[in-house]
């Protein structure tokens, strides 16, 4: 993203502590662990950012949509910044693009897709189709290469979809937004790429740019 960016603008990234690497409730509740945030938050408020971003679809999204509200909450207090999530800034990229019908491409078990399809409804979406991809751990899902990152957008878009949704920071798409939008013919909105457009918008950043798909192409 930063090569994108074309050096305008600092992603500065803290990873968080991951107790166990899951696509599972259980698990993605522990990851989301306000003290986890604020540990990540302390070695954050030391680089001075202008907004933050929990850049973690699963761990913000199975709290529900208060739950992720308040978590975003607390992390703008502790940074004294704006801040917010990957799973509202999903909402907030479709709102922006005048997108309501949408189509989830889901690496994650059924279950926990589910939770994502549920947050969606809450923020005014409706999912006219959903796909699985059952995988159970983000390091799995790192290892997608293009074809694999290709096969999930498509099985996840439908023709009712004016938008396919790629809700996992662990995939990596950023190389090929144009390209993944080219062949479907309509918006690809990527974990990542939505939590970088966001988190530029909160930091009052609002410049068009190219080569990240219609979301960054499109100002106010």
């Amino acid at each position: 993203m930063e090569r994108i960016l074309a050096g305008s603008v600092a992603l500065r990234v803290v990873h968080t502590a991951v107790p166990e690497d899951a696509h599972r409730l259980d698990a993605l509740l522990d990851l989301g662990r306000a003290d986890l945030l604020a540990e990540g938050a302390e070695q954050l408020r030391t680089l001075n950012v202008d907004a933050a971003m929990w850049a973690c679809t699963s761990g913000s999204f199975v709290f529900g949509w208060d739950g992720a509200r308040e978590q975003v909450e607390d992390l703008g207090k502790l940074l004294d910044a704006p801040a917010s999530s990957t799973s509202f800034a999903f909402v907030e990229a479709a709102r922006r693009l005048d997108v309501r019908r949408v189509g989830v491409a889901a690496t994650y078990p059924r279950d926990v897709a589910g939770y994502f399809v549920e947050f969606l409804r809450r923020g005014g979406l409706d999912v006219v189709h959903l796909s699985v991809g059952d995988i159970v751990t983000a390091d799995e899902v790192g290892g997608h290469g293009r074809d694999a990152v290709f096969d999930l957008v498509a099985e996840g878009d439908h023709p009712d979809a004016e938008a396919v949704l790629v809700p996992d920071t662990a995939l990596r798409t950023v190389a090929w937004l144009d390209e993944l939008e080219n062949r479907a013919g309509k918006p690809v909105l990527t974990a990542n790429q939505v939590s970088v457009w966001w988190g530029l918008r909160l930091a009052g950043d609002d410049t068009p740019r190219p080569g990240a798909g219609a979301l960054f192409r499109r100002s106010r």
